[in-house]
């Protein structure tokens, strides 16, 4: 090959290499799509992957987003009667068509009936009851244009004083809304059965009669929880309003739709927070942790070897049991009362496992080891 073949070969092939590093390395990316995340916790979801949504919704934009997923629950509990005589609320938890509520709505009905936003009605089954919680889990046959599922979000990242909504059918008004703020966390919830339940969110929003089993919902439109109560110093149904947490959802609703029941572990034992008095009477430093004052007999706490009080002391006109052992700590988690034992059982920890208990006995701390088991029904 002569010269001038070499100097055209050189000058197309180094024409190829510029073209090539210029769309390479200087041409912008093809777009794509921006992608959706997949809800990772699997355990709340049947059948339906939801979206987590990362921006923050007004509250008008999480009404029109949530209220199709909203269904208001009829309950016929006398036979004899041809009308609905309780009224609660629900909301779509899968496209299976089942629906959450409160155990407390449809306890004893003869009779359920979902009415969704469009006003047509399914007779509803009941899937499962849990009183401990108070969550309940119902199907219909419905139309699957009318199944929308709403996202659970989680509740362990709730902080106390951010704006939350509340739907529901407040006095049998359909499609109602509510908001405020979450003004606790961690709540103890004393119940009918005997059992108290824990881990509950506290709530300004008003929740009236009716919106039993609605969702509560953060500023992004998730499930945060299921508004279940009221607790009002003047009679009326304003004041401060409670939810079931999201994560007692997503730990009980499957198995309440596999199983039909949920079996809560248990300890066993009963007796009072160390408040100051207490303390002072016992010559504690602080005041806090639990005294087991009470073991039932064949209890997991009985058979560990848990200790309660053996003796009552009066002190300036009030009577204190004294004696027992007092629990410091669970798993390593510190207990400064009752609540932390509770909502430690609640989110952790099943039938059959171990619960390491720290103890303060006789003036020295040690561990007592506890196997779990199923909690007898408080009525």
């Amino acid at each position: 090959m002569d010269k001038s073949g070499i100097i055209v070969g050189s000058v197309i092939g180094a024409v190829i290499v510029l073209v090539l590093f210029t769309v390479l390395f200087i041409s912008p990316p093809e777009s794509k799509p921006e992608s959706i995340v997949d809800n990772e916790h699997s355990s709340n979801t049947v059948g339906e992957v939801t979206p987590v949504y990362s921006k923050k919704l007004s509250l008008v934009e999480i009404f029109g987003k949530s209220e199709p997923g909203v269904v208001r629950v009829n309950v016929q509990r006398n036979e004899s009667a041809d009308i609905a005589n309780g009224v609660g609320s629900g909301f779509v938890f899968d496209k299976m068509g089942h629906i959450i509520t409160n155990a407390h709505v449809v306890n004893d009905a003869n009779k359920v009936v979902i009415t969704f936003l469009d006003g047509r009605s399914y007779n509803a089954e009941i899937i499962g009851t849990d009183e401990f919680t108070d969550i309940a889990t119902v199907k219909v046959n419905a139309d699957l244009e009318l199944l929308h599922p709403l996202s659970l979000g989680d509740s362990s990242n709730l902080k106390v004083g951010e704006q939350i909504a509340a739907i529901g059918n407040p006095f049998g008004l359909s499609g109602s809304m509510t908001s405020g703020i979450v003004s606790q966390l961690g709540r103890l919830l004393p119940s009918d059965n005997g059992f108290s339940i824990p881990d509950v969110i506290q709530t300004d929003a008003a929740i009236n009669p009716g919106n039993s089993g609605g969702p509560l919902l953060n500023m992004r439109g998730e499930i945060v929880g299921i508004n279940t109560a009221i607790q009002s110093t003047t009679g009326e149904f304003t004041g401060v309003g409670f939810a079931i947490p999201s994560q007692t959802i997503a730990k009980i609703v499957p198995i309440l739709i596999e199983k039909g029941e949920y079996r809560h572990p248990w300890i066993g034992i009963s007796g009072r927070d160390i408040d100051p008095d207490l303390a002072k009477i016992l010559e504690l430093k602080d005041a806090v942790g639990f005294m087991v004052v009470t073991v039932v007999t064949d209890s997991p706490a009985s058979k560990a070897g848990l200790i309660g009080s053996d003796k009552t002391i009066e002190v300036n006109g009030g009577n204190y049991a004294v004696g027992g052992d007092i629990i410091l700590a669970v798993d390593g988690k510190e207990v400064r009362k009752i609540d932390d034992i509770l909502i430690h059982l609640q989110r952790a920890k099943n039938i059959g496992d171990e619960m390491v208990l720290e103890i303060l006995r006789d003036g020295r701390t040690t561990n007592v080891t506890i196997v779990l088991e199923e909690r007898p029904n408080g009525n």
